[in-house]
């Protein structure tokens, strides 16, 4: 069930992500045509309003399908209609005739020569596989040359639209975290016991109620947080609890934690945590302290990531379902944090100026908008290229951190 929870949180904060975009872009005047949780493919679909809304298989990602990304370009209608070429060879009159008019930039009677191509497909005679790939085809260099389409609009909307996954996950962050203060902070997490689970290894220890705990393997506890984190951290090596009881100092006999649900534990319930609620503007106020404090922390992994000394701290969704996890089982206030850490995170990384992330689109717009006119297909997908293949090796460095973490238990 822990995991589950985790695995639903992770998936909304892909939702509203992938909803800033989406409802952003509307608002602009580019209609999207796909909004997607998950990625293709599609294990349930449908159409509403001409935009095609699903949920993929692969259950960690999400997409928005904005028209006309990158300006087309003749090369675009050489891969989506080779193969009807290649079995109505009748066609190519027409495929020339729209390639032509994107080369000399003349977008809207490309448009209408698209149209008759489209009628000249309707009439062919074509394989599933070659009607299925010029019906792509078509839909795609249409949405390019369309008015709403992403490359024809003024820099501020391009940017507004992209922007706006990365500001929904960082607002979201904000006020998870100053849902949190207004709940309630501990700020006196008891260390008295209130009771002890029968056979569980506090029991064996000898460990009583209302016992006061002053100390974890001979290291000081000041709250109850610093003994739940010694006996977390554990690993389930022997540990030994120093307690106050009726006045007298004791040492307990050592004893080894267990582990459920991936969390080492003793056994026993502290008695009543008192906490701290703050009011909204506070709560807020804190809240935006925390996530500069976080942004600041952010930064600083990225310069240590750039010189290898932060490889050990890249995580994927699969680090990321098992930590969340852990906090489900230490409470909703905790969990709560975390989510809104990973919302920040997940909003500060798709800011790095890197293609296809959200910040690398930024960068181009603002680059394009600068020079008034369109950077070259090839340069994007050069630098595309390049982007990738970091993120992919940022993706295998987390996955392999994450096998040893569950390895090493």
């Amino acid at each position: 069930m822990s995991v589950l929870v985790a695995i639903l949180g992770l998936a909304l904060l892909i939702l509203i992500h992938e909803m800033g975009h989406f409802f952003t872009a509307r608002a602009v005047g580019m209609r999207p045509r796909k909004f997607y949780i998950g990625f293709p493919p599609a294990a349930v679909k449908w159409t509403r309003n001409g935009i095609e809304y699903g949920i993929g298989v692969i259950p960690f990602g999400g997409y928005v399908k904005i028209p006309g990304m990158h300006r087309p370009a003749p090369s675009d209608l050489d891969v989506h209609f080779g193969p009807a070429l290649y079995e109505e060879p009748r066609l190519l009159t027409d495929v020339e005739r729209v390639k032509r008019l994107i080369a000399t930039d003349s977008y809207d009677e490309a448009g209408t020569a698209l149209g008759t191509l489209g009628q000249a497909i309707a009439s062919a005679k074509l394989s599933p596989k070659a009607r299925r790939a010029a019906e792509r085809g078509l839909g795609d260099v249409g949405d390019a040359l369309g008015d709403d389409a992403y490359w024809r609009q003024r820099t501020w909307k391009r940017i507004a639209a992209i922007a706006a996954g990365p500001a929904t996950n960082l607002l979201f962050a904000i006020v998870l975290l100053a849902t949190v203060y207004m709940l309630g902070i501990p700020t006196d997490a008891s260390r008295r016991v209130q009771d002890v689970i029968p056979k569980s290894p506090a029991a064996t220890a000898g460990l009583h109620s209302n016992d006061l705990i002053v100390g974890v393997s001979r290291q000081p506890a000041y709250d109850f947080t610093d003994i739940r984190d010694a006996i977390h951290n554990s690993g389930g090596k022997p540990i030994v609890i120093s307690v106050i009881r009726n006045g007298r100092y004791v040492e307990l006999p050592a004893v080894s934690p267990t582990k459920t649900d991936g969390v080492y534990t003793l056994g026993f319930h502290p008695a009543a945590i008192r906490y701290t609620h703050y009011s909204p503007p506070r709560a807020f106020a804190l809240a935006g302290q925390d996530t500069w404090l976080v942004t600041k922390a952010m930064g600083s992994w990225i310069g240590h990531l750039a010189n290898g000394s932060g490889r050990k701290d890249v995580s994927t969704p699969v680090g990321i379902v098992q930590q969340s996890s852990k906090a489900v089982q230490l409470g909703y206030r905790e969990y709560l944090q975390v989510l809104a850490i990973i919302s920040l995170s997940l909003a500060l990384l798709n800011l790095l100026p890197l293609l296809p992330l959200d910040g690398g689109h930024m960068v181009f717009s603002i680059v394009e908008g600068i020079r008034g006119r369109a950077i070259q297909r090839s340069v994007y997908e050069r630098v595309s290229a390049v982007g990738i293949a970091l993120v992919l090796l940022l993706f295998f460095v987390g996955l392999s951190n994450d096998i040893g973490n569950i390895r090493g238990g």
